[in-house]
């Protein structure tokens, strides 16, 4: 069992680094209390192949490995988890839906823009009614003639505001409990869908969320992903995908957490000497190490499942449960070793506070990532 990273896997972290210190780090703070989206530097990262990391270099993606995208996400997440929010949400979600389920036509049709960093992709599935209970969606599809039309509003949706194509996920038979959602591409240009409320949320602000509002929007039959009733299936194995990067994007806020507060007891002085001397600071500091490398060996193991194309649903929620839960922890213990320093926004410790608490949330709660793992031990 080799643990270590390629050469070319190295220097791609490097490259990302690189980025995230030169590119992103100046803004960081600039865009948080502006909740501002920097869409130019989302741009570059497109022209640098990570908007279309994991897909073939024949929809103009850069065609590396899972592994590779969550080193991506991780190192992002470092510097700002906002940013790497937005790249996972595109990767992952969107571009994902459209690679699982759509058809030939439909993936050479908008993966390439998707991939370049042309367009910005949205996923539509979450709804005022409907968080962890996913199935319980409110949007309807109803057909008329060649096209369906789509009413609803999806809430929560990350890159809303500036996506162009968004995935939504639609009752298309209410009477039909396990095969009554479909999923339907639909470009941000058509009449009947628009961004709604723009939120305004504790951290990752630097990161969009807004409602997706559709209002009797029209959609071509061509626009369905995959097969009519088959929405909701697909869309679970697009989250097994994403909580992969929601685990990397964790392990990237508690990783810069804890460099920050072993940086930070290295200079803070106590009783005439650095507070990295006493045992409770290296206590601490040994703990968010130890945690922060096990959550991301979880995360390398579901991506190498993941590459190897075998089913991940366990280890993808196994490693999104840990890793967020792991990075609350961090970031706790980053504020207490800052004391009174990790309370204001003049040091890093207080985002990576803010910040990590989405991962326990989003792509599922962690109580649902309990029972995707438990329903997954007890049928072994």
């Amino acid at each position: 069992m080799d643990f270590s990273l390629t050469d070319d896997q190295n220097q791609i972290k490097a490259m990302v680094r690189e980025f995230a210190e030169s590119e992103i780090k100046p803004h960081v703070m600039e865009w948080d209390e502006a909740q501002a989206f920097p869409l130019d530097t989302v741009k570059k990262l497109g022209e640098l192949g990570m908007l279309g990391a994991i897909f073939p270099e024949e929809y103009g993606g850069a065609g590396l490995s899972y592994v590779d995208y969550v080193n991506i996400i991780e190192e992002l997440a470092v510097v700002d988890s906002g940013v790497a929010l937005t790249v996972a949400a595109h990767n992952s979600l969107c571009s994902g839906h459209i690679y699982l389920a759509g058809n030939e036509e439909q993936k050479k049709k908008w993966l390439p823009k998707l991939t370049t960093g042309e367009w910005i992709g949205a996923w539509g599935l979450t709804e005022p009614g409907s968080g962890s209970d996913a199935s319980g969606l409110r949007t309807t599809a109803v057909k008329d003639g060649d096209d369906w039309v789509l009413s609803g509003t999806k809430n929560f949706i990350t890159n809303a505001s500036y996506a162009d194509i968004s995935v939504v996920l639609a009752v298309t038979d209410r009477d039909d409990k396990k095969h009554g959602i479909t999923a339907f591409a639909v470009e941000m240009e058509r009449d009947g869908i628009r961004p709604g409320k723009k939120e305004n949320k504790l951290g990752m602000r630097a990161s969009d969320t807004a409602e997706l509002v559709l209002e009797e929007c029209r959609v071509p039959s061509a626009n369905i992903l995959g097969q009519i009733g088959y929405g909701f299936i697909d869309a679970m194995k697009v989250l097994d995908g994403g909580r992969i990067s929601i685990g990397a994007l964790s392990v990237g806020i508690a990783r810069g957490a804890f460099e920050a507060a072993r940086d930070y007891a290295k200079q803070r002085q106590a009783f005439g000497r650095p507070i990295a001397d006493f045992q409770a600071i290296q206590f601490m500091l040994a703990d968010m190490a130890t945690e922060i490398d096990a959550a991301r060996l979880l995360c390398h193991r579901a991506a190498v499942i993941k590459d190897a194309g075998e089913r991940v649903t366990q280890f993808s929620a196994m490693a999104k449960l840990y890793a967020s839960e792991v990075a609350v922890r961090a970031t706790e213990r980053g504020v207490q070793i800052f004391g009174g320093y990790g309370f204001v926004k003049d040091f890093p410790a207080e985002k990576y506070y803010r910040d990590v608490k989405l991962c326990t949330i989003g792509e599922g709660t962690s109580e649902i990532q309990r029972m995707v793992i438990a329903r997954g031990v007890l049928s072994e």
